[in-house]
């Protein structure tokens, strides 16, 4: 039987990877995990989710400030935006989050943490940065990178991506967003609300393309009453250097126009880290999309895993951390787990945030599902009322026995809100239970109840349900009519 170093080699030290290090070696397994850049917690901590949310919230409090007449108080004069200020706080909340990712956490849990660029050499064997390691497992969770979109002169720019757009010295002027996803979203309302004139360019017809209209409608009325110019159908077609900043020539429906600004940030995208890893060395198959797996994760090597972005299928952190966890199944434990994403939810934090957990109503007609539609506005909500904070609703999707498939949140801390219906359509409580379940009042999750109590109400306050009540205990009716 061949002798290896390691019971199970990682490649990444992001989500993925640091899930599956930490869970091999509190289980037995000798592990070593292999980072290519100098600290561990990837694209995530350093440049992505964390980063990106420390800046959405220091942008939200100015928000509030700017507005504080809408909260009966004195109307406030707030002087320009100290970057340097902003990213020192950026990178005070990344280093407190470090601590928990660190070299000297993982090995006093018994992982070997190597840094250096790692390829193979053979289908156990690895070469990282002159260093030979071997394993019976390998995990392959390299992660992802921003994409450039086949955009003329874009090369020849000095554009900017999440990874370099949290250390900006000073804050732009003005700000042209190529991408209307997520991230592209997310920064332009934040830098809108830093005050910065931000204008969002989509190919697409709507922004958040993966979302319901009516949903991604809402974000983008929230973005252009707080100044963000929002070009739909707009495909940016070249991109040059003019004096104090770019310029990037765009074509809608056959008319060209043109944009300007100081910077420019491409959020159009993320791509597979496989570059370097020279995977034809080990027979594992990858195409333009990522890593292919199976249901388990394995790779078409079998004792090869890979898990997080690389994969090309749902590139969220927390994905990332419950692939770690199926890979731990499979690979340490030997246990035939497989993945499962139906009630995987993801949020996009704009003002107001939305979140959605299962089908949509885009995907149940794209399934051939029969469903039926459930809302309940936020402005009914009294809670939402007290925050000044009743645009949006949450939307409740069920198949025709009136089973969910899926539910969406445009508002306030809609996020928070998903992981309530994450757990309850995880563990298949049905709507009896959600719609008497107490909460405490006021708070946003009353909204959760109430778009329950919808489905339920027209069966107990049904013309039969009175009737029997009345034949048995001779009840008499209304006691008030309108006139």
């Amino acid at each position: 039987m061949a002798e290896y170093d390691y019971d199970i080699g990682i490649i990444g030290g992001g989500a993925a990877g640091l899930t599956v290090a930490s869970g091999a070696s509190q289980l037995g397994a000798k592990t070593v995990l292999i980072e290519r850049t100098p600290r561990l917690g990837g694209d995530c901590l350093h440049t992505g989710c964390v980063p990106s949310k420390t800046l959405i919230r220091t942008a939200s409090v100015r928000h509030e400030m700017r507005n504080a007449v809408r909260f009966g108080l004195p109307e406030v004069e707030l002087p320009p935006v100290d970057m340097g200020a902003v990213n020192r706080r950026i990178r005070e909340v990344v280093e407190a989050i470090q601590v928990h990712d660190s070299e000297e956490r993982f090995c006093s849990l018994g992982v070997k943490v190597l840094f250096g660029e790692a390829s193979f050499e053979d289908d156990h064997v690895v070469d990282c940065s002159g260093t030979r390691v071997s394993a019976k497992f390998w995990v392959l969770a390299t992660g992802s990178a921003p994409s450039a979109p086949p955009i003329d002169g874009l090369a020849d720019v000095a554009y900017l991506t999440n990874e370099d757009l949290f250390s900006l010295p000073n804050l732009p002027s003005s700000l042209a967003v190529i991408g209307g996803g997520p991230i592209g979203c997310e920064m332009a309302q934040a830098f809108a609300r830093l005050g910065s004139g931000v204008t969002i360019l989509q190919r697409n017809r709507q922004l958040l393309p993966a979302e319901d209209e009516d949903m991604a409608a809402m974000v983008r009325a929230s973005l252009e009453l707080e100044g963000v110019r929002v070009e739909t159908d707009a495909a940016p077609v070249s991109v040059r250097e003019v004096p104090g900043g770019v310029e990037i020539d765009c074509v809608r429906e056959g008319e060209p126009f043109t944009v300007r600004a100081e910077k420019l940030l491409v959020a159009a995208g993320r791509t597979a880290r496989t570059a370097g890893l020279k995977l034809e060395n080990c027979g594992v198959e990858y195409d333009a999309r990522g890593v292919r797996t199976d249901l388990r994760l394995r790779t078409s090597q079998k004792h090869i895993f890979a898990a997080g972005d690389v994969t090309g299928k749902y590139r969220f952190t927390h994905a990332a951390g419950y692939e770690g966890g199926i890979v731990i199944s499979n690979a340490v434990f030997r246990l035939p787990r497989k993945v499962d994403y139906t009630w995987l939810p993801w949020c996009t934090y704009t003002d107001p945030e939305l979140a959605s957990v299962g089908m949509n109503v885009k995907r149940a007609e794209a399934s051939g599902t029969e469903f039926t539609v459930f809302e309940e506005p936020f402005e009914s909500n009294d809670r939402a009322r007290a925050e000044g904070a009743e645009a949006g609703k949450i939307k409740l999707i069920l198949d025709r026995r009136e089973k969910p498939l899926g539910v969406q949140i445009a508002g306030p801390h809609a996020g928070e809100l998903a992981a309530q219906w994450t757990t309850a359509l995880t563990n298949r409580v049905g709507m009896t239970s959600l719609a008497s379940a107490v909460q405490p009042y006021p708070t946003l999750a009353e909204i959760s109840k109430r778009v329950a109590g919808q489905v339920l109400s027209p069966k107990l306050f049904s013309d039969k349900v009175r009737k029997t009540l009345g034949f048995l205990f001779d009840y008499k009716g209304r006691g008030c009519t309108l006139d």
